[in-house]
């Protein structure tokens, strides 16, 4: 069974068909998915999605919700929403925090209140012991720089998703405690150092990811991508690696269960 670390089945693309959409991700064999929040309007949303009307739980429903502010909506956080997540977090013990991080790609987006919106889920982390849930788009190194900062020797831990970095900052990252996300974009030909990466690195720094509904693979490019679509992911990784995709899928699954720790998955009555 694999897991979809990096899922946004609360957007609203989702709104008119969500249950066949994890139907479907089922019967393709991703019983679980992470499921990480944007912004503090959108977290009632996300807690109840992931508990279900009728399971009343995350396990039950394969749905694990990650609190946090993500950067490309900085216009939407307020500092007080920082002690609301606070206030979140222990009420609701999330797998992780986030989604958070750094976007230099998008210009007008203010580079010191990314920084402090980030560092201080960063220390949230430190404070709560749970793993991040992290983007950085044009901006890898800054992101290692504040975990380095933060951190320091406290054992921050978490995944970079949709990394396109390099091999060496990759490489700071697992010395740093992170993992790699990695999904459509790898499916690409013309992403040849990503896939030059996913081909060579350890598999216990890996894990699979969708980033639906955006991201969609090669095989159904420009279309709005769900989580069915991971075993495509899977296989695309195999072929580069030239390896058995049961046992990346076995790895990746250990990866997220671990990183994430998500209970044994209750199979649907």
């Amino acid at each position: 069974m694999l897991v979809d670390s990096h899922c946004h089945l609360d957007a609203g693309e989702f709104d008119h068909d969500r249950d066949a959409v994890i139907a479907r991700a089922r019967a393709a064999g991703v019983a679980r998915q992470i499921v990480p929040a944007t912004t503090a309007a959108g977290w009632p949303k996300l807690r109840a999605l992931c508990a279900g009307a009728d399971s009343g739980s995350a396990a039950a429903t394969g749905l694990f919700p990650a609190y946090g502010l993500h950067p490309m909506f900085l216009a939407e956080h307020r500092p007080e929403h920082l002690q609301a997540l606070r206030g979140w977090i222990e009420r609701e013990h999330p797998c992780a925090i986030g989604e958070c991080g750094l976007d230099y790609f998008i210009d007008g987006l203010d580079t010191d209140a990314q920084q402090h919106y980030f560092e201080a889920q960063l220390q949230l982390a430190r404070d709560f012991d749970l793993p991040l849930i992290v983007h950085a788009r044009r901006a890898v190194d800054a992101v290692i720089a504040a975990i380095r900062r933060v951190g320091g020797g406290s054992g921050l831990r978490g995944v970079v998703h949709s990394f396109s970095g390099s091999r060496q900052q990759a490489g700071q990252l697992w010395d740093a405690g992170f993992l790699l996300g990695l999904g459509g974009p790898v499916t690409y030909p013309r992403a040849q150092r990503l896939r030059r990466l996913v081909a060579s690195m350890p598999l216990e720094h890996l894990l699979l990811e969708t980033d639906a509904p955006d991201q969609p693979d090669a095989g159904i490019r420009g279309q709005r991508n769900e989580p069915a679509r991971l075993p495509q992911i899977l296989q695309a990784i195999a072929r580069l690696r030239d390896e058995d995709p049961q046992a990346i899928a076995a790895a990746t699954t250990a990866n997220a269960e671990r990183l994430f720790a998500l209970p044994a998955h209750v199979s649907p009555a």
